[in-house]
């Protein structure tokens, strides 16, 4: 730390007083990409003189920038200092005085002119990306628009792949560098160079914490505690959060990390949200017991509580499905030739299409995984909000229709085994407004059974709108071999597999299963019917076959 200050300190001494004796010069800076300007670009500004060079942008100096931003100097010794301003109140640094050493460039005979000023060509690859410099040294300093090449000269031209070009249009003559450039700001944090880039990524996004290493088991000493709450004997944690306003056309994920901590099976799991504000929701039955919520009949004698939107209550928002591996991490010491079991799974969903029902909202955000084991699973959980500079507007109308998926099953939830009906389900539902560019954001995962299961036979999967089939596929997952290295304790086989390793209708140990947007059309105010109907296969002896679906309606 202390060599870092030194190197500033030497640094600014020599700048504010060398720079009164040098020509300085301006350089402003053009973005294009494929051909075409880019709009609303903010110019590159490169001020330089013999002894320093900084990298800065027209909207740093009018203070127009939005956070974070970052400015570069370039000292006389290639010394790279870095300063980035996370926020109004953050500000860190970091030193670089080796990078500008390791550069290599070839350079060639060719010349051009920009701007009136003699450039040869330097090229190099960086990363499979070829990039070409066109460097000038007619006037005696030296600079560039990113930290590459500063040591040819003054680099008018940047062209990566000839796609992306950074081109000088204006070289200003001044009589030094503005002395506000060069003088170092209080309340800066210097830092090595991995957690710099680490923190200025980390800015450019925000980040909601929702669990961190928290356990979901099955054990009677599941308690809530103020923070976290704890359902159907520790399957089922909860926390409230809310949610800043979420702009149309952001980009919003969820990330979730799992470890086994006991438990050595594949389970289902599911992130959900609950709104925090509707009088009757999924809550009160997580409260009161599953006999407490609606209840879905179809004529096969069973009820299904809480499955489908009815007047007054709403279904269970499903975010990500996922799946759990056979006991990753826990049981890394099972050992097999040539396999390096990893350590945790992560999985990370984009939930933009859902961003309505989450911005500016008060919601529990809550994770289910089935077993019954007193270990259980280990995960951590954060939602992460994206924004674009040029936004597309996303469907902002959300209306949760069904979710079969019985997360309170260790409370009482009846399995999802309506499909055994010709019937299936059957969601009446009212639209007070017309709904453009109407989609369902289907996700469905079949279940039970070995060999005649329906978790392991192709089940073609039909949705209907209004008594008219809007869509039909079979779902099936056939890279499930693909990670094996996610499930050390998965069943070998006399036939050389895994259990891990076998098909299976649209999920697989260890991953996400992917919703899919079934295009509905405009809708029209007023009632409509969504029907799903799946050949679930019959029971065999005690085992039986289950479908978990979850429907979203969004649209414009």
């Amino acid at each position: 730390m202390k060599h870092y200050f030194l190197i500033i300190f030497a640094f600014f001494t020599i700048a504010s007083t060398a720079q009164k004796n040098n020509k300085a010069y301006k350089i402003t800076y053009s973005r294009t990409s494929n051909g075409k300007t880019i709009e609303g670009q903010d110019p590159v500004l490169v001020f330089s003189d013999a002894n320093e060079s900084i990298i800065t942008s027209e909207n740093n100096i009018t203070g127009k920038a939005e956070y974070p931003f970052e400015e570069t100097f370039i000292s006389k010794n290639s010394n790279v200092i870095q300063l980035a301003r996370l926020s109004a109140s953050r500000k860190i640094f970091t030193v670089d005085s080796l990078s500008l050493a390791k550069q290599t460039f070839e350079i060639g005979n060719e010349t051009r002119t920009i701007l009136g000023y003699k450039c040869k060509k330097a090229k190099t690859i960086i990363n499979s990306n070829t990039i070409e410099l066109w460097f000038t040294n007619d006037l005696n300093i030296k600079g560039a628009p990113s930290i590459l090449g500063q040591k040819l000269g003054l680099v008018l031209e940047m062209n990566r792949n000839n796609n992306y070009i950074i081109t000088a249009t204006k070289i200003e003559k001044i009589k030094s560098i503005p002395t506000s450039l060069l003088t170092l700001k209080s309340n800066f944090s210097a830092i090595d160079a991995l957690t710099y880039r680490d923190l200025l990524w980390k800015s450019r996004f925000i980040t909601i914490p929702v669990f961190e290493n928290e356990v979901i088991n099955f054990s009677d000493a599941s308690k809530s505690n103020d923070s976290i709450l704890r359902f159907a004997n520790g399957t089922i944690i909860l926390k409230k959060i809310k949610f800043p306003e979420i702009k149309s056309g952001s980009q919003v994920f969820v990330d979730l990390k799992e470890q086994s901590n006991g438990d050595a099976y594949d389970r289902t799991g599911t992130v959900f949200a609950i709104p925090s504000k509707e009088k009757f929701s999924f809550m009160e039955g997580l409260k009161n017991g599953a006999k407490t919520l609606p209840v879905y009949e179809n004529g096969n004698g069973k009820q299904y509580q809480g499955v489908i939107k009815t007047g007054e209550f709403s279904p269970l928002l499903e975010l990500m499905r996922f799946f759990t591996p056979f006991g990753i991490k826990q049981y890394g010491h099972i050992q097999l030739k040539d396999k390096t079991w990893h350590e945790s799974v992560p999985y990370r969903q984009d939930i933009s299409e859902l961003y309505s029902a989450l911005s500016n909202q008060e919601v529990y955000i809550g994770t289910f995984i089935g077993n019954y084991d007193k270990g259980g699973h280990k995960i951590s959980l954060n939602i992460t909000i994206h924004g674009e500079e040029k936004q597309s507007p996303k469907d902002s109308f959300v209306l949760p229709l069904f979710n079969t998926t019985n997360i309170m099953e260790m409370a009482g939830q009846e399995y999802a085994t309506m499909f055994n009906n010709e019937k299936g389900l059957v969601v009446d539902f009212v639209l007070e407004k017309d709904v453009k560019n109407a989609k369902l954001r289907y996700i469905t995962t079949g279940h039970g059974g070995w060999e005649n299961g329906d978790e392991f036979v192709p089940k073609k999967n039909t949705i209907l709108l209004d008594g008219k089939e809007a869509f039909g596929f079979i779902p099936w997952r056939m890279d499930c071999g693909s990670y094996r290295l996610f499930n050390p304790a998965s069943g070998n086989f006399n036939n050389g597999l895994s259990s891990s390793d076998y098909s299976r209708s649209n999920w697989c140990p260890g991953t996400v299963t992917n919703p899919m947007l079934i295009e509905l059309g405009d809708l029209k105010a007023g009632k409509h019917t969504i029907q799903i109907k799946i050949p679930q296969g019959p029971n065999e002896g005690g085992g039986f076959s289950s479908w978990n679906v979850s429907g979203i309606l969004i649209g414009d």
